[in-house]
């Protein structure tokens, strides 16, 4: 995986990418379960995420449980990650693909996120390694208590949870760069790269 360019302090020289700076380091403990667990049932097949194979578990994927989910966004925000276009990404054994699970904020976007969860909770999902989810904010504003409420459901069946805010310069369509990009997602992307950069090896995943 590539340095991390997401810092808060500029390199000297364009040559050189920034460094993580200085200061704590990001807590990557998992807060839920971190590998499927005996019982949960599958998701029917027509509520599964297809599937695709590729060569080696050789990079960060993002696997958006939702059109519009914001796969292509993330993969475009930590250089050297993947967009999967909705599919979960397999590749050969013995060694698992590191995903993120992405999805909007919205009650169909959260409903997507829960089935994915519980399809790679079952067991089904053969060959990934699913570190958590990202929840990108759909609307301004909090969220309204049902989808609050209903988040932390979702979020309590993967090993974390990041949250992504609403980003109007994202909205109307400007790319985004570390100038319109706001501190949250600093931090989001400054846990991912940590938790990347840590042995992935280490996250089961069945084959």
């Amino acid at each position: 995986m590539t340095q991390n360019p997401w810092t808060r302090e500029q390199s000297p020289g364009p040559q050189q990418p920034p460094q993580p700076g200085p200061g704590p380091q990001p807590d990557i403990t998992p807060r839920g379960p971190s590998a499927p667990q005996h019982g949960v049932p599958a998701p029917a097949e027509d509520q599964r995420l297809p599937k695709f194979a590729i060569p080696a578990a050789d990079t960060l994927w993002w696997v958006g449980v939702h059109g519009g989910s914001g796969e292509t966004t993330m993969s475009v925000l930590l250089p050297g990650t993947r967009a999967s276009n909705h599919r979960w990404p397999i590749p050969p054994p013995p060694v698992p693909t590191p995903v993120i699970l992405v999805a909007r904020t919205h009650g169909s976007g959260l409903r997507a996120a829960q089935r994915a969860a519980i399809e790679w909770a079952s067991g089904v999902v053969q060959g990934v390694a699913v570190l958590g989810l990202v929840l990108i904010s759909d609307a301004p504003g909090r969220l309204p208590r049902v989808l609050d409420d209903f988040a932390d459901i979702v979020g309590g069946g993967v090993p974390r949870v990041w949250d992504i805010p609403w980003i109007e310069e994202w909205r109307r369509g400007e790319a985004p760069t570390p100038d319109n990009t706001p501190d949250e997602v600093f931090e989001v992307l400054e846990s991912i790269y940590a938790l990347r950069a840590s042995n992935p090896a280490d996250y089961p995943a069945p084959y």
